[in-house]
């Protein structure tokens, strides 16, 4: 059974508390189905922006929500021990009520570097990091004895009491992941995978086809394992210039991050969207010189059309949200960026959210 479509928006936390609790209830309001929050790292400092934590965050909105399901999306396995990462869960899981929470790791190579703990696979061990923390955390949630030896995170937890005071409702854990092992490892174990930013529609079927050699390993039906996907947005009623200026904006820091954090990783990610390497230089150099602005004004028509973003106009929107569907994403997750953004929430709701909703 093919799962139903959800639309979401990615949430930077690296913006203050109280805008990112009021951008949470307008998307409450205006029926968006999921916000993830995206943890930012120090490296936003450079940038005027200040890291605050995902699980701190996702804890409070979600109690100042009401329908809103709450994402990690995604927080990084070497920030947190997983049997720390479960607690913070518990936490959120408490606060968000029954269906409406998300565990989301990544592996965070910004992180990794802001802590000096960077290096080549053979060192950094990603794909053990990940399915220690994965299969830690579902253990210790699911509350049973749990006993656990993986090759980077070990684990001896007791069964929690009949008596203890805690959910019971299971929550989904998801894995992100750009390289295709990755990816087949979230097809193997994860409950979704999730992409980085700039996703396309080519990335998309390349995910999917990722997916579906993972959940071969162990007899799984891939169509079960829910696809998210982060794509560059932004809208405007009627200006379609307007509409992709928030879009543009974005995606020039995250072609910049592509270059600046996480060179190689994201060759393939770049090579669907038939974007150069060299050509997105000039934006990371603008980002390094002159923050964000500047970099937005290095992003071309052309290569803005490349990283194929939901924006413009209500129905170009709608359009792109279709294609993206049509290459096999299950959860569109909105970066959506740019001025009046609770304005562009409301008008999601109001003009294209209907339009996929039965």
């Amino acid at each position: 059974m093919a799962l139903p479509l959800r639309i979401g928006v990615m949430q930077l936390t690296m913006e203050p508390l109280d805008e990112m609790l009021a951008t949470a209830r307008v998307m409450d309001e205006a029926g968006m189905d999921t916000v993830w929050l995206a943890e930012a790292y120090p490296w936003w400092r450079k940038h005027q922006m200040e890291a605050r934590s995902s699980t701190v965050v996702s804890a409070l909105m979600a109690r100042e929500t009401e329908r809103l399901t709450i994402g990690w999306g995604i927080i990084s396995p070497y920030t947190r021990h997983p049997v720390q990462a479960a607690m913070d869960a518990r936490v959120v899981q408490e606060a968000a009520g029954p269906g409406r929470f998300i565990v989301g790791f990544g592996t965070s190579k910004i992180f990794l570097n802001n802590t000096k703990q960077g290096g080549p696979p053979k060192v950094t061990k990603p794909l053990a990091h990940m399915r220690d923390s994965v299969e830690i955390v579902r253990g210790i949630l699911g509350g049973g004895r749990f006993e656990y030896e993986g090759k980077a995170f070990s684990a001896d937890i007791p069964e929690l009491s009949a008596e203890a005071h805690a959910p019971g409702w299971d929550v989904p854990v998801y894995v992100a992941g750009t390289a295709p092992l990755m990816q087949q490892l979230g097809g193997e174990i994860g409950d979704g995978v999730l992409t980085p930013s700039i996703t396309t529609p080519a990335f998309v079927r390349y995910t999917r086809e990722n997916i579906e050699a993972g959940a071969a390993k162990t007899g799984r039906d891939p169509d079960d394992v829910d696809l998210g996907c982060t794509v560059v947005a932004s809208i405007h009623a009627s200006d379609r210039d307007v509409g992709r200026d928030g879009a543009r904006e974005i995606a020039g820091m995250y072609l910049a991050n592509k270059v600046q954090n996480i060179a190689g990783a994201a060759d393939t990610l770049l090579e669907l969207a038939e974007i150069d390497p060299e050509e997105i230089r000039p934006v990371a150099e603008a980002m390094e010189q002159g923050g964000r602005l500047a970099a937005k004004e290095k992003v071309t028509d052309s290569l803005l059309d490349r990283c194929k973003p939901i924006a413009g106009t209500p129905s170009e929107c709608i359009a792109a949200i279709e294609e993206y569907r049509d290459a096999g994403c299950t959860h569109v997750m909105l970066e959506l960026w740019g001025d009046d953004r609770h304005g562009q929430i409301r008008l999601f709701g109001e003009k294209v959210l209907p339009h996929f909703r039965d």
